[in-house]
Formats: C-alpha cells, sequence, structure tokens
C-alpha cells in the first residue's frame, strides 16, 4: 500500500493566516526548524495509479498541484483520484470537496450522517450526483475500494462540528460525527485517526500491534490554547486528547506496541512542530514521528 501525506496540521495550517505567535512567525520566515503545512489530508493506492483521499481539505487544490502522482494523465479532463473517504463533518474535511467540482467521476465515501449534513447544504450539488457517486459506510463495517483495498470507519470519541452545536449538543461523544479509518489490504492495516477526544478500552484494543498510526496530535497540552490566549476551550473539550500528561496520548500508546506512529492534524500552536523545540526531541524519543507534507511511505 503506497500512502502520501497531502496535509498534516489542523484546521488554519501552519502558519495560520491571521497567527502572529513565535511559530507561525519563524514559518513565515522560511525558518526550516518550522516547515509550512496544509490541513490534514491523506492519499492512499495500491497500485499508484488509482488514488482515494482520506479527507479533502480546504487546501486541496494546492495538496494536488503538489503532488505529481494525482495530476491528469490522459484525456483532455481526467484525474487518478477515484474516491474520498470522509472522516467526519468538520470544515476541514470536507470543504475541499468544493475544489472537485468539476464533473470528475469519483466516490464519496461517508456515514449516513454526514452524508445527511453534505445532503442538507445545497452548496454540495455541486458534486454532481449524475457523476460523484455518494455511498454510505456503515460504521464496523468494511467497504471495498480498489481491488484488494478496503476502508472500515469507526466511531471515536469526538464533538460535533462547531457549525452544528446547539445549546444542548453534548460536548463528548462517540457516534458517526467523529470517525477513524483503517484502510487494509489484507496484510495491513493503517490507522488514519486525526481527530480523537479520549483513549478507550476498545480504541486501545483495536490499535493494539497495529502496523501504522497516524493519529491526533492537535496539542501538546489540554490547556494549551487558553494558556496562549487563544481560545476558551480545553483541548479535550474541542474533541482532541492531548500529547503530554498522564491521559495523553504518548502515555496511552505507550504499552500498545504499535510498530510505526504518526502524529497528524496538528496545531500551530502545539511546539512539535518546531524541530528545535524540546517537546519534538521527546515525542521523537517515545518512538514517534511527526508528519510533514509531502511525506510517502510504503507498507
Amino acid at each position: 500500500m503506497k500512502i502520501a501525506v497531502l496535509g498534516s496540521a489542523a484546521g488554519g495550517g501552519f502558519p495560520q493566516w491571521n497567527s502572529n505567535a513565535e511559530g507561525c512567525r519563524r514559518a513565515r520566515a522560511g525558518d526550516p526548524a518550522a516547515r509550512p503545512r496544509t490541513q490534514a489530508s491523506l492519499a492512499v493506492s495500491l497500485d499508484g495509479a488509482r488514488w482515494f483521499l482520506i479527507n479533502a481539505s480546504p487546501d486541496l487544490r494546492e495538496q494536488i498541484g503538489r503532488a505529481a502522482f494525482l495530476h491528469p494523465r490522459s484525456d483532455l479532463r481526467s484525474s487518478p483520484i477515484a474516491g474520498v473517504v470522509l472522516t467526519g463533518g468538520d470544515v476541514d474535511v470536507i470543504a475541499g470537496l468544493l475544489t472537485l467540482r468539476e464533473r470528475q467521476p469519483f466516490t464519496l465515501y461517508a456515514t449516513a450522517l454526514i452524508h445527511g449534513v453534505l445532503d442538507a447544504n445545497p452548496i454540495f450539488e455541486v458534486l454532481a450526483r449524475d457523476v460523484v457517486r455518494r455511498e454510505v459506510a456503515a460504521l464496523d463495517a468494511a467497504v471495498t475500494l480498489d481491488d484488494g483495498l478496503t476502508v472500515e470507519l469507526f466511531a471515536v470519541p469526538g464533538k460535533t462540528p462547531l457549525y452544528l452545536e446547539g445549546a444542548d449538543a453534548p460536548a463528548i461523544e462517540t457516534s458517526e460525527t467523529t470517525v477513524a479509518a483503517a484502510i487494509g489490504d489484507g496484510a495491513t492495516a493503517v490507522f488514519y485517526i486525526p481527530g480523537c477526544a479520549a483513549m478507550t478500552p476498545a480504541l486501545a484494543e483495536r490499535l493494539t500491534g497495529a502496523d501504522l498510526v497516524f493519529f491526533d496530535g492537535t496539542l501538546w497540552r489540554d490547556d494549551e490554547m487558553v494558556v496562549a490566549g487563544l481560545g476558551a476551550k480545553t483541548g479535550r473539550r474541542m474533541g482532541h486528547m492531548s500529547l503530554d500528561g498522564p491521559e495523553g496520548t504518548l502515555a496511552a500508546f505507550a504499552p500498545l506496541g504499535v510498530k510505526r506512529k504518526v502524529l497528524i492534524h496538528i496545531n500551530n500552536s502545539n511546539p512539535v512542530l518546531l524541530e528545535d523545540s524540546p517537546e519534538r526531541a521527546q515525542v521523537v524519543a517515545r518512538g514517534w514521528e511527526v508528519a510533514y507534507d509531502g511525506m510517502e511511505m510504503t507498507v
């Protein structure tokens, strides 16, 4: 299985357009230790000819432009993109679908709830239904993407997208709103979990001994946004585990025996984005990699 990281940052990217924080200033200045990143998305393929995107970030047009393997190869109009799999309904997951509106055939996979969100917003009708097939992916059931390539969506603790939150919306829940993707080729399982509010016993069991896990690296500490004066919500309330702390990602993964662990969906406030930070040194020492745009691997 071929895997390419199209984008590795959380919503807003790095540097974020309106952030004047130190990390963003360093990224704008071209500091090699503060590598810019677009918003999180993967591309997967078995043969390098037909590719499936995991999420469609707002930066998708830029990401396609940078990835030669996603460029047209035949006819006046064509694309190697055969499908898009959505792991939620947040803006940084679905906004890139509008980039794919030029009547190019592909299949869109999502839970029934997320398809309902798209159906309710007429702007997504630019994905003409006679061209783009919308397929419901039931939770905990493998869906065939291509010969030998499957995806299984499963719920993880998360939050309702901000634009859908009502006054009575639960802060955190496990439902079709936030899902993870298990991508398999019959021999290898790759997990993509860009948003997760807690490590549950069921999730720990599923990930134990996994070949490769891309996991939520949004924040270093739970009160990071509050302390920095960037917001009033903790990471957990935003639907994300923090990396540090006794209930954080580093501690939660320590006993799981995952063969390769990669942080993705990293917020511009997180110091692990800075290659010369002590936090980066700590995650590397704990056996983690930090995803970057253009990262490629074969598993």
